[in-house]
């Protein structure tokens, strides 16, 4: 059984080193022909690498042939499949630039704006990519508004909205949780602003009674009636908004704290 086994290996060794000697038998022909011919093959057997080293190698050869075409939109496909997607994205770019009349430039395009969303990162990180992507996504349905793409673009467009909607949200909540509560309100109302549909957006409305009733509670006494009156501002508004919100308890002892320490200095003026 054994020696079944290291016959079976040795067997596998040689297959691959016979299949590899042939890349590199392929790889130095200078026939630019044979080199498209494999690399068309070594697509379709999904075998990336190989197929854009020689479509890398022919395509400053086949530039203006019909075979550039297929080899540029092969290319763009190689690079995506191993995930290099910023390399994807630009190669699909280039595509649908230079073949702009092609059956292919619809999806190019498409594939252009979601090599940048699968390029971009979680919310935690630079949304740079992501926005590029959304903006690129929302131009394809522009052009193509019934696209066979349509519902995936739509969805990548939602996705990313997420995304920009908990990173915006995330960053305006780190204030709050390094206690900088006046640098907090002007990025909760900056989020509220700028993300008016935010699922986050009732959490971020409470954080802001809180973060007035901090700041309040840390001034000087001749700032702390007009953060006070702040916090029963935004309760007031808070409740109109959300009746029936998780944080209703907590923003109330706020509201009612509030009320007896502007009582209090009420009676001290008097």
């Amino acid at each position: 059984m054994r020696n079944l086994k290291s016959l079976g290996l040795l067997l596998t060794l040689l297959l691959l080193a016979s299949a590899c000697g042939k890349f590199r038998k392929i790889e130095k022909n200078p026939d630019w022909r044979i080199k498209y011919e494999a690399a068309l093959m070594y697509f379709e057997k999904k075998d990336y690498y190989k197929a854009s080293v020689l479509y890398e190698q022919i395509m400053p050869i086949i530039r203006g042939l019909p075979e550039a075409e297929k080899a540029q939109f092969n290319l763009a496909y190689c690079q995506y499949h191993d995930r290099l997607y910023l390399l994807a994205a630009e190669q699909f770019r280039t595509f649908y630039e230079t073949f702009g009349r092609s059956s292919l430039a619809e999806e190019a395009r498409y594939m252009y704006a979601y090599s940048l969303f699968k390029s971009s990162p979680g919310s935690n990180l630079d949304q740079t990519d992501g926005i590029k992507a959304m903006a690129s996504m929302q131009e394809f349905l522009n052009r193509y508004p019934n696209s066979r793409f349509r519902d995936q673009a739509i969805e990548v467009i939602f996705t990313t909205q997420d995304r920009l909607d908990e990173k915006g949200f995330e960053n305006a909540k780190q204030y709050y949780r390094m206690r900088q509560y006046k640098a907090a309100l002007v990025a909760l109302k900056n989020f509220k602003d700028n993300f008016p549909d935010s699922k986050y957006l009732e959490q971020a409305h409470y954080l802001i009674i809180d973060s007035n009733f901090q700041l309040a509670e840390m001034s000087i006494y001749t700032k702390q009636r007009e953060r006070y009156e702040a916090v029963l501002n935004e309760y007031k508004d808070f409740v109109d908004r959300y009746p029936k919100s998780t944080y209703l308890r907590d923003a109330e002892k706020l509201y009612l704290e509030s009320q007896v320490k502007l009582s209090k200095m009420k009676n001290l003026t008097i």
